[in-house]
């Protein structure tokens, strides 16, 4: 089987992933897409790339689209990455919520699980924390354009070396149970705060609800600058007045809206609907 991809094939492809996933692709990412669809290939009985990508451009090639698809938008994530937005949360943001009888939270990019499964694990710290001055029921939704993630999201079933990304041994101790097969899983207390459903991130929102803060982090880094301004227009959308939003550390707003305020944390920053 042929694993290289001709300069016109991947034109054709770019295009297509963009239309699709708002994923901007560079001029010199052949080496990409060839990992991540060279395992298709026996999957799919193709003896080239090139046919891969042209099978894959094809409307009536639902099954294959989505399994490019997943392949092209997974990716790895750890356990309450980079740390301070889940310290703003519990130290910043969530006192703030203290009289409502509900917060809700999403997860726009929730991968594998684990930044809806590490935001429970946070509200539960905080709750524990602060029992008699915070009783708030949470619900945390996440949603992902890879139905085979969300499966796996769903599940809630991890190996000792994806629970070693980020993961604490106070936290594994405290959050998780033994599986099956040497896997771990994630106790209810925290698997029932969690729900999971696809969202392609160009659709509309409209059926989500609306939210008190917003974890939109490492994603917009993948749109161009059209998409992204799309993007947080409709995340200001389902936000209640005064909700928070939080990206990526290498992520900004800077020229993208000006409907939000922005706060300078130590560390980090967050930004509040006006």
């Amino acid at each position: 089987m042929l694993r290289q991809l001709d300069d016109r094939s991947y034109q054709q492809f770019r295009i297509f992933l963009e239309q699709q996933c708002g994923i901007v692709l560079g001029t010199n990412k052949q080496y990409l897409v060839i990992s991540r669809l060279a395992p298709l290939m026996a999957k799919f009985d193709v003896a080239s790339l090139e046919e891969l990508v042209s099978r894959t451009l094809s409307p009536l090639e639902r099954q294959l689209r989505a399994a490019v698809i997943d392949a092209m938008t997974t990716n790895e994530t750890l356990w309450f990455r980079d740390e301070y937005p889940y310290e703003l949360l519990k130290n910043r943001i969530l006192p703030e919520f203290s009289k409502q009888s509900t917060i809700k939270i999403w997860s726009a990019a929730s991968s594998s699980g684990q930044e809806p499964y590490s935001i429970g694990m946070a509200l539960l710290e905080y709750q524990k924390k602060n029992a008699r001055a915070f009783s708030v029921g949470a619900q945390i939704i996440g949603t992902d354009i890879s139905n085979t993630m969300l499966e796996h999201c769903k599940y809630g079933h991890y190996d000792n070396l994806a629970l070693a990304r980020g993961l604490s041994s106070e936290r594994k101790r405290q959050f998780f149970e033994p599986g099956d097969n040497g896997m771990y899983k994630i106790k209810d207390q925290v698997k029932k705060m969690v729900s999971f459903r696809p969202l392609n991130l160009l659709n509309s929102y409209s059926l989500m609800g609306r939210f008190d803060i917003v974890f939109c982090r490492n994603v917009l880094i993948y749109f161009s600058p059209e998409i992204k301004a799309k993007i947080i227009a409709q995340i200001h959308g389902v936000l209640n007045k005064n909700g928070y939003l939080l990206l990526g550390a290498s992520e900004s707003l800077s020229g993208l809206s000006d409907s939000f305020n922005m706060l300078r944390c130590n560390p980090g920053i967050i930004y509040q609907k006006k």
